[in-house]
C-alpha cells in the first residue's frame, strides 16, 4: 500500500493546481451539494480558516449562521491541543497557530455537533489523511471519550480523492466527504 506521505503530497499537488476560476466556482458548488447539513439551527458547527489552496469552508459556516446555528472555528492551545472557539460574526480573529487564525482567547470553547475538516486527501470510506500533525484526530478523540460523537464533514476538491488511504485504529472515520462534485456519505461500519 503507498504511504500517507506520498498520498499526502500527490493530492495536495492536485489541490495547488486547481486554478482560481475553478476554486471560486467551488465555492458555490459546496453549497449546492451540502444539502441541509449546515441548516443547523441550535447546533455548533465548526469549520476552519483556510490556509494555502485549502477549499473554503467559509460560506458553508456563513450558512449555518445564518440558519441559526453558533459558529465555532479551531485553535492551538499549544504544539498538541486543538480547541474550538466559539467565533461570532464580527469578531476580530487572531494566531491560531498551523498558520491560521481563530478566536481570540476570551472566545468561549464549544463542543462542536458538526466538525467541518480540512484534509489532504480521503477515500470514499471515509477516511483522510490530514497533515500529518494528528491535531484534529486527537481533538476528535477527546470529544469521543467525552461522550459527544460530533458529524464529521471532510471539505475537500474532488481531485484530492485517493483509493485507499492507510487507516490506522486510532484514526476516527468521517461521516461525509463534501466536495465540488458531490456530497458523499461514508459507509456506516460496527
Amino acid at each position: 500500500m503507498i504511504s500517507k506521505a506520498i498520498l499526502r503530497g500527490d493530492a495536495l499537488a492536485r489541490r495547488d493546481a486547481i486554478d482560481a476560476s475553478a476554486r471560486a466556482e467551488a465555492d458555490a458548488a459546496f453549497l449546492q451539494h451540502a444539502g441541509p447539513l449546515f441548516d443547523a439551527p441550535g447546533q455548533v458547527v465548526s469549520g476552519y480558516w483556510p490556509i494555502r489552496s485549502e477549499a473554503d469552508p467559509r460560506p458553508l459556516l456563513e450558512r449555518a449562521r445564518a440558519a441559526g446555528a453558533v459558529v465555532a472555528l479551531p485553535v492551538l492551545l499549544d504544539s498538541e491541543t486543538l480547541r474550538f472557539r466559539r467565533w461570532d460574526a464580527g469578531v476580530t480573529l487572531a494566531p491560531a497557530g498551523f498558520g491560521t487564525v481563530g478566536p481570540p482567547a476570551h472566545a468561549p470553547e464549544l463542543v462542536p455537533d458538526i466538525i467541518l475538516l480540512p484534509l489532504s486527501a480521503f477515500d470514499r470510506a471515509g477516511h483522510r489523511i490530514g497533515y500529518g500533525k494528528g491535531h484534529y484526530d486527537r481533538a476528535v478523540a477527546a470529544i469521543v471519550a467525552s461522550g459527544a460523537r460530533p458529524l464529521l464533514v471532510g471539505l475537500a476538491f474532488a481531485v484530492q480523492e485517493v483509493d485507499k488511504v492507510p487507516f490506522e485504529p486510532h484514526d476516527i472515520p468521517l461521516d461525509f466527504i463534501l466536495t465540488e462534485a458531490e456530497l458523499i456519505a461514508a459507509p456506516k461500519t460496527g
